[in-house]
């Protein structure tokens, strides 16, 4: 996938720094929004597409890590880079485990700033072929009936036909046919990939 199919949000509230980093960032073929303050970015309608945040730490109002708490909250998946010329150490490792790509304080150079682009972009085409999985993983599984929902709980848990027989109070012949209808709806070839599709769902743990 090209750069040029990748989103590049700024969120910084020095002009100069966003129109530096809109330049650099065109030259390197990437698409780039840019924002002032937090509430802006947060009114933005975000598409569909890989993207990463540029996120200065020091912002008025809501700073950078109460943005990330906020994107967090609102299920905003956006793979977020800090540029910072006043960060601590803590700050950084806060940010980090909150699931920032990464922390550079400035002065950074151009080739560490397109680095950390270049992963938050891959993570968040990983995010977005995820996501896209577990909507059709969640169509599928919206054509059960709710036996066959019930069945497929207990398949994912690892049950086997008879232990889920014992449990219901049916006949195992008729459970085996309720599982068969579940691999054939969810699209599942064996079990192991059924209870696969159950912890995309978040229906049993991983």
């Amino acid at each position: 996938m090209s750069n040029s199919q990748a989103m590049i949000y700024v969120v910084d509230d020095d002009e100069s720094v966003r129109r530096a980093l809109t330049l650099l960032l065109k030259a390197n073929g990437y698409r780039v929004e840019t924002f002032a303050c937090a509430v802006d970015f947060l009114a933005f309608k975000h598409g569909r597409f890989s993207s990463c945040l540029l996120l200065d730490v020091n912002l008025p109002g809501i700073n950078g890590p109460l943005l990330q708490d906020t994107m967090a909250a609102e299920h905003l998946d956006i793979p977020i880079v800090f540029i910072t010329g006043h960060g601590s150490i803590p700050m950084g490792i806060k940010a980090m485990k909150s699931g920032a790509v990464d922390f550079l304080p400035k002065p950074f150079t151009e080739k560490d700033l397109l680095d950390a682009v270049e992963r938050a972009i891959s993570r968040s085409r990983v995010q977005i072929r995820d996501g896209a999985e577990v909507a059709q993983i969640k169509k599928r599984i919206d054509t059960l009936s709710p036996r066959e929902l019930e069945v497929f709980h207990f398949v994912a848990q690892g049950l086997l036909n008879k232990q889920i027989a014992s449990r219901r109070g049916t006949a195992l012949q008729t459970i085996k046919v309720h599982r068969g209808r579940v691999m054939q709806k969810m699209q599942a070839k064996t079990v192991t990939e059924l209870i696969h599709f159950a912890q995309k769902a978040g229906i049993v743990n991983s």
